[in-house]
């Protein structure tokens, strides 16, 4: 039932059985729809372990409902547990037995917020010479949706730092992974499309109806689907926002998001957009950041320029399509809506998506002989060039990290999602680019690299016989290469 995760599955597996003797306490968490529930409770059923779901009531309801999960659970009568502390106990003591016993909490963040002492007494709970520890084999995992919240449990002084020998973060698949799991891996392009608009969450496959029959059925499902009044996926960019209880004021975020959507990607761009000082953003955007709905990239050539992008698809294409046109296709005007949107969906969406795919496939998929290396980081970068006495824009710079010296720079690249051919001009570029570069960040010529959705001509091909220091990528060779 499970799609790629074999990662997650295997540390959870070690946690899950581990024969030690004493209580031990893992932390699962993620932003909803990315299958935390489902790993978990797979594990449960592997294990026959023990199921709680909290809910947004108040501490005493609560109470009230693990008390009866916990009779269901043991076939024993229903007892109802006076206050937390005896809770605990209780749930605790499920691992006084030769064998691992494996518990899950889910939605914790919600117990915490009718209980704010809850962490406190679970840290009691597991201390060094309590009965936990010294009898139990319970395997205790909370979980939760709230990113900050749960983090924050081991954060710092917090009561439960030091407690926790597990913390996993479930995160969306990669898109090399949604192609699969899409069904799409023998249609990349197709793949790409999809990714581009609703990226890698594991339920947007169901909530979407599935994934496109065919490349000629893809505008077809995109009105259907992400642009549909009544899919699923429909409000899904403004409920992103709304699962976030750190996102308080939902205009401000909302404006924030919608600035860097539409190519305002530094602190003083964002700022100008929304009319305010550079100051007053220094808190929304690292809460956006936390909660993984952007992401701030350094420069990879000037330190200390950091560039802001949108990370998660689907807030991408509410921001530009669902949201500005709403009452439009709620109408039933998805064609219209989709066929005038055309150059913003290019420009906007596939655009700043190919090139991110551009920069993982060599963070994560590029052969160490392809880039003379391995990549360390992978960034975007800009360059002065007095000759044509205006900024260059390089959608990747990858640097190799080498202990006690400096970065070594050891690929440049381009990466275009035009319907047109890449040609030599852009190979031109890159090679007049490549002459601006630090001459103290190189130990050989960097690698150029061109990736293209619609491939490349056969001018430019013939211009790279023979050559070492050149890659082309095509959407196949994003895909399936290395």
């Amino acid at each position: 039932m499970l799609h790629d995760r074999e990662r997650e599955w295997a540390a959870l597996t070690d946690f899950a059985t581990n024969q030690r003797l004493g209580a031990t306490l893992g932390l699962v968490y993620g932003r909803r729809r990315q299958g935390k529930t489902l790993l978990l409770d797979l594990m449960a059923r592997a294990m026959d372990g023990f199921v709680f779901t909290a809910l947004p009531q108040s501490s005493t309801q609560n109470l009230e409902r693990l008390a009866g999960a916990y009779a269901k659970h043991t076939g024993g009568p229903r007892v109802g547990f006076r206050d937390w502390d005896t809770a605990l106990d209780a749930v605790l003591r499920l691992g006084e037995r030769d064998t691992p016993a494996f518990v899950f909490i889910d939605e914790f963040q919600y117990l915490v917020d009718a209980e704010p002492a809850l962490p406190s007494l679970l840290q009691i709970a597991l201390g060094p010479t309590s009965r936990a520890i010294e009898r139990s084999r319970t395997r205790l995992v909370l979980c939760g949706s709230a990113l900050s919240a749960m983090r924050g449990l081991l954060a710092g002084s917090a009561p439960l730092r030091g407690r926790a020998v597990l913390e996993m973060m479930i995160h969306p698949f990669s898109y090399r992974d949604a192609a699969t799991f899409w069904r799409l891996a023998d249609q990349p392009d197709l793949a790409f499309r999809v990714d581009a608009l609703v990226g890698g969450t594991p339920a947007y496959q169901s909530m979407a109806g599935g994934p496109p029959a065919s490349a000629r059925d893809f505008d077809a499902w995109v009105v259907r689907g992400p642009l549909g009044p009544t899919s699923a996926l429909f409000r899904e960019g403004a409920a992103l926002l709304q699962e976030q209880p750190e996102l308080s004021d939902a205009r401000l975020y909302y404006s924030v998001l919608s600035a860097i959507t539409y190519g305002a990607h530094r602190r003083n761009q964002i700022a100008h957009a929304l009319r305010r000082s550079e100051q007053s953003l220094s808190h929304p955007l690292a809460v956006l950041e936390s909660t993984q709905l952007i992401e701030r990239v350094e420069d990879g050539l000037r330190a200390r320029r950091p560039v802001y992008r949108i990370a998660e698809p689907m807030i991408r294409t509410h921001q530009l399509l669902i949201g500005p046109n709403e009452s439009t296709l709620i109408g039933g005007a998805g064609e219209q809506v989709w066929r005038e949107n055309a150059d913003t969906v290019t420009g906007k969406i596939y655009g700043p998506h190919f090139e991110e795919l551009a920069r993982q496939w060599c963070r994560w998929h590029a052969r160490p002989d392809t880039l003379d290396g391995r990549a360390s980081t992978v960034q975007s970068a800009t360059l002065a060039c007095r000759k044509h006495r205006a900024p260059h824009e390089l959608d990747l710079v990858v640097r190799q990290r080498i202990p006690g010296e400096s970065d070594r720079i050891l690929a440049i690249g381009e990466a275009k999602s035009t319907t047109r051919p890449v040609g030599d001009g852009e190979l031109a570029r890159l090679e007049h680019i490549r002459t601006l570069l630090p001459e103290e960040r190189l130990a050989v010529p960097p690698k150029l690299l061109l990736f293209s959705r619609s491939g490349f001509t056969t001018e430019l091909r013939a211009t790279i016989a023979g050559r070492t220091d050149v890659h082309l990528i095509d959407i196949d060779r994003l895909y399936h290469g290395n």
